[in-house]
C-alpha cells in the first residue's frame, strides 16, 4: 500500500510538471534573420529565412529551443542585379553552404542558465552542412518576442574558401572566418 501511494504521488508531480511545461511555436513569418559576412575591404548583408522554430517555457521561464532554418533563402541586401546575384550563388556553391545539397541547419538549445530579467545563457548545437558544433550566446525573452545576436565560426562547419586562418597570401582577398546573425523571434 506504501509503495502504490508513492507511485501515485510521483505520477502526479510528473503530469503537474508536464502540465507546467509549455512549447511555443515561432511564427516563421513574422520572425527575421539578418547576417553580417566582413571581409579586409569591407562587408556584406543579407537575410536569411526560418523555416520553423519553438521555444519551451516551463512558466515564464526558458527551459529549451530548436530551430530550422532555410539555407536557400539565403539573401543578399546590400547589393541589385547582376552582383547580388553573383553573390547570392556564390554564398549558396559548395564553397560556402552548398544549400542543394544542405538545404537547412539546425539549431537545438542543450543547457540555459538564467540571467534574470528574461535574459538566459544558451549552450546549443549548431549543424551546418551536417557538421554539428557546440555554441553559446545570450537571449532575450520578452512578451512573445525573443532577440539574440550570433557570432559562427564558419570554420567549425568546413567552410574554409577565402580564410585567412587555412590559406596565406590572400591579401586584401581574406574573409572573416565569423559572421553574424541577428535573429528576432515571434511567437
Amino acid at each position: 500500500m506504501k509503495n502504490l501511494k508513492t507511485i501515485a504521488i510521483a505520477l502526479l508531480m510528473a503530469v503537474s510538471t508536464i502540465a507546467s511545461a509549455q512549447m511555443k511555436k515561432v511564427d516563421a513569418s513574422k520572425s527575421s534573420i539578418t547576417w553580417i559576412g566582413k571581409k579586409v575591404t569591407g562587408q556584406h548583408s543579407g537575410t536569411i529565412n526560418l523555416k520553423e522554430g519553438s521555444l519551451n517555457f516551463k512558466g515564464k521561464k526558458l527551459t529549451g529551443g530548436s530551430f530550422v532554418v532555410n539555407m536557400t533563402s539565403l539573401n543578399t541586401t546590400d547589393l541589385s542585379g547582376e552582383y547580388q546575384e553573383k553573390l547570392n550563388g556564390h554564398l549558396k556553391d559548395d564553397d560556402f553552404f552548398g544549400t542543394e545539397k544542405y538545404p537547412t541547419s539546425k539549431l537545438v538549445f542543450k543547457k540555459i542558465t538564467d540571467k534574470g530579467n528574461g535574459v538566459y545563457n544558451v549552450t546549443g548545437d549548431l549543424t551546418i552542412k551536417d557538421v554539428t558544433a557546440p555554441i553559446n550566446f545570450v537571449i532575450t525573452v520578452k512578451g512573445a518576442t525573443a532577440t539574440t545576436a550570433l557570432k559562427i565560426d564558419r570554420t567549425k562547419f568546413g567552410i574554409k574558401y577565402g580564410s585567412g586562418s587555412f590559406f596565406d597570401s590572400l591579401g586584401d582577398r581574406a574573409i572573416a572566418d565569423e559572421f553574424e546573425l541577428n535573429v528576432n523571434l515571434q511567437f
